[in-house]
């Protein structure tokens, strides 16, 4: 029983680990930067197959976002069953708004292929319509996903530090990254800050943390004293 256990937190430990880099991987070929530019309604329908690359990454997003959480709740709930079914709960929620951010992209390239055909014919209304949908695509992909899916990796690295499953010093950095992306996310909803310099630097400690996570429990595992 000992034996399967062990085998079963391995398993874990490294899909866990390679959903990590999958979710850090997709989500660097998510961005789409036609759509981001300040000429994104001719942009996008001239360079569709970028969008349609853009979408299909995004969406493979769901997999890495939803299923970690899925992965660790086995392990984690040994340990603290109300966070690890919060994270878990957090990671479905993060996948829906994928799907959503997903949808508004498509939409985004279908208005961009109706402002081509007509030319300069109601401008205004296109420019209004493609600018409240990257206004929601925005809102959707750094406000609602990001929060939702970092309050999952609050959740389970809170169990990670209390059991000690992965070491102390790599669950503090995930407690400290998850607090700072959660602030860029907080802060950009209020207009406080944009997808700038300051948003991104924010980020960064939680996407380096993931990646050592990733690598330490793909390489190490957990702490197997701690699992049962």
């Amino acid at each position: 029983m000992l034996r399967q256990s062990t085998n079963a937190g391995r398993r874990s430990a490294v899909m866990t680990g390679v959903l990590l880099i999958v979710g850090l991987v997709t989500g660097i070929c998510s961005v789409v930067p036609v759509i981001d530019g300040a000429n994104y309604l001719v942009e996008a329908s001239t360079n569709e197959n970028q969008v349609r690359i853009g979408a299909f990454f995004q969406l493979l997003m769901v997999v890495a976002y939803v299923g970690i959480p899925i992965w660790l709740y086995p392990i984690l709930s040994k340990h603290h069953k109300g966070l690890a079914l919060g994270s878990v709960a957090f990671g479905i929620i993060a996948g829906v708004f994928i799907i959503i951010g997903v949808i508004t992209l498509l939409l985004l390239l279908t208005v961009s292929h109706e402002f081509a055909k007509l030319g300069t014919l109601h401008v205004s209304y296109f420019q209004i319509l493609g600018g409240l949908l990257r206004e929601g695509r925005d809102l959707v992909n750094h406000v609602a996903t990001t929060l939702a899916f970092v309050l999952a990796m609050f959740l389970f690295t809170c169990v990670f530090y209390q059991t000690k499953l992965v070491p102390r010093w790599l669950s503090v950095w995930g407690l400290i990254g998850s607090t700072l992306s959660i602030s860029a996310s907080l802060f950009f909803m209020v207009r406080f800050i944009g997808l700038d310099a300051t948003y991104m630097t924010l980020n960064i400690p939680i996407a380096f943390q993931q990646l050592v996570l990733a690598i330490w429990l793909i390489m190490k595992g957990f702490n197997s004293t701690k699992q049962d």
